[in-house]
Parts: C-alpha cells; sequence; structure tokens
C-alpha cells in the first residue's frame, strides 16, 4: 500500500497532464480519428467484395459479420496501443531536454508512460467504449441474439494492457537509438508499417499459409494486436489462450529487459546535438 502511494505520489501529476494534453488537441486527435474509421469502412466494402467474389460466407473461420468485427477491432485496438514513445523520447535526446527527465528523482520511462496513462484514459471513455457498443449493437442486428461476453471483454482488456506495455517498451527502444543515429523519423516510419503487416492489422494472421502463420504468430508483433483481437472474438480457447497470453508476458518481460539494458549503456556515453 505504501509502494502505491509513492508511486501515486510521484507519477501522478504526469497523468493528470497527459489528461490535459489530450484535452488540449481533442480536435486534432478525433479529425484523425474519423480518417481511421472511414478507413475501416473502406476495409470493410474490400473484404465484403472479397468474400462476394468467392462465393463463401466463410474464409479460414472467419465469416463476413466476424471479418466486420476484426477490421473494426483491431483499429481501436491500434488507438489503445498507440504511443508516442519512440518520437518524445527521441526529439528529446536530439535538442537535450532528455537531462532534464535525467536529474529529476523518477524512472524516464515511467514517466513518460504515466504521462500515456492520462491519454489513454480519455481515449477509452471516448473512443473505446462508444466503438464497443456499436459493435455489439451491429452483431446484435445481424446474428439475431447477444453475442457480448463480459468474461470475453475482462479477457481482451487484460491482453489489450498488456499489449500496450510491450508496444510503449517496443518504441522506447526503438527511441533509445537517437543516442546513436540522433535522428530515426524514417526509421520510425518503417517500424509503424512493418508492425501494422506482422501484427495482423492488415489482413489476419490465420490467412497466411501454414509455415508463414506459424512464424507471424510465435513474433512479438502477433501480441500487439492479433492476440487481443483473437481473444475477444472466442477465436482462443483453453490452452490457446493461455499459451498467447503467457507469450505476451514473456516478449513484454524481454523488451522491459532490453529497453533497460539499452538504457543504461546509452546513458553512459550521452551526447546530444546542442547538449
Amino acid at each position: 500500500m505504501k509502494q502505491f502511494k509513492s508511486i501515486k505520489r510521484t507519477y501522478g501529476a504526469f497523468v493528470n497532464a497527459g489528461i490535459q494534453d489530450f484535452i488540449a488537441y481533442k480536435a486534432s486527435f478525433f479529425g484523425f480519428f474519423i480518417g481511421e474509421i472511414f478507413m475501416c469502412f473502406v476495409m470493410y466494402f474490400i473484404w465484403k467484395a472479397v468474400y462476394a467474389s468467392t462465393g463463401r460466407t466463410d474464409f479460414m473461420g472467419f465469416s463476413m459479420i466476424d471479418m466486420m468485427v476484426y477490421v473494426f477491432l483491431t483499429h481501436i485496438s491500434g488507438f489503445l496501443i498507440q504511443t508516442d514513445a519512440t518520437f518524445s523520447i527521441a526529439s528529446e535526446i536530439k535538442d537535450g531536454s532528455i537531462i532534464m527527465r535525467m536529474i529529476k528523482p523518477v524512472n524516464v520511462d515511467l514517466s513518460i508512460l504515466f504521462f500515456e496513462f492520462g491519454s489513454k484514459i480519455m481515449i477509452i471513455t471516448c473512443v473505446f467504449v462508444p466503438v464497443m457498443v456499436g459493435l455489439e449493437i451491429y452483431r446484435y442486428i445481424t446474428l439475431g441474439y447477444v453475442a457480448f461476453k463480459l468474461v470475453r471483454l475482462i479477457l481482451f482488456m487484460i491482453s489489450i494492457s498488456i499489449s500496450y506495455l510491450l508496444s510503449f517498451y517496443l518504441n522506447l527502444i526503438f527511441g533509445y537509438l537517437a543516442f546513436y543515429l540522433l535522428n530515426i523519423w524514417g526509421f520510425g516510419v518503417l517500424k509503424e508499417e512493418l508492425i501494422k503487416f506482422f501484427s495482423g492489422a492488415v489482413i489476419p494472421i490465420a490467412f497466411f499459409p501454414g509455415v508463414v502463420r506459424k512464424v507471424f504468430s510465435f513474433l512479438p508483433f502477433a501480441s500487439l494486436t492479433y492476440t487481443p483481437v483473437m481473444i475477444y472474438m472466442e477465436k482462443y480457447n483453453g490452452m490457446k489462450l493461455i499459451f498467447n497470453l503467457s507469450l505476451q508476458i514473456v516478449w513484454l518481460l524481454v523488451f522491459i529487459g532490453l529497453s533497460r539494458g539499452l538504457w543504461k549503456w546509452a546513458e553512459k556515453r550521452l551526447a546530444v546535438q546542442g547538449g
């Protein structure tokens, strides 16, 4: 309890700052959100055309209704795990302001993490809840019965929380590369596109050939969006569910260890432009 109070006292201000930052730039965020929702509908009609051209109502265990849920859920999961850790830490390293974090009695990674928690609280409230309600209404109208299961939502939230932490530390590692490259904008863009592909955000991993599917499923990228979405859609059950949740935790611990090790190594040779 004392440790919790200490963390709340130390990092509570960062959470509040994150909430204020979201409120200050909410118009920009919602503009981006509307664009993503539009893209969801584009992807929906593309998949609808694919299913219609094949004359099948089911492909690789996915019905058209499943694809509708998958498309929207992967995009909303992308919002939940999205992090600016790469560019925020890289820009601070580049301009030298990283030293201000280093002289404060807080962990660098935790100060950034708790700042982002503030925006995540707002995203869950303003974006995630309305979209999920809309999806469940769609499933009810289409299927004729309530498909929503509370236990699946709870498992999804546990899985997506691990996914966010995994995404955060993965991005933090890329941000630390600025200690060596100084400008990582190009690498950051490349990383985002590769993650979208390997995580199943573009094409479900289940649609890939056997060997490729198995390799992709074991990579850390599948743990970002594909795993939580498959859990919510009841595609992962029993031991398969336990295995994939465990795999998420393993990859999270690996990337936490890598980020901490890289930080300790990098701070010994801190060199910033103008610093």
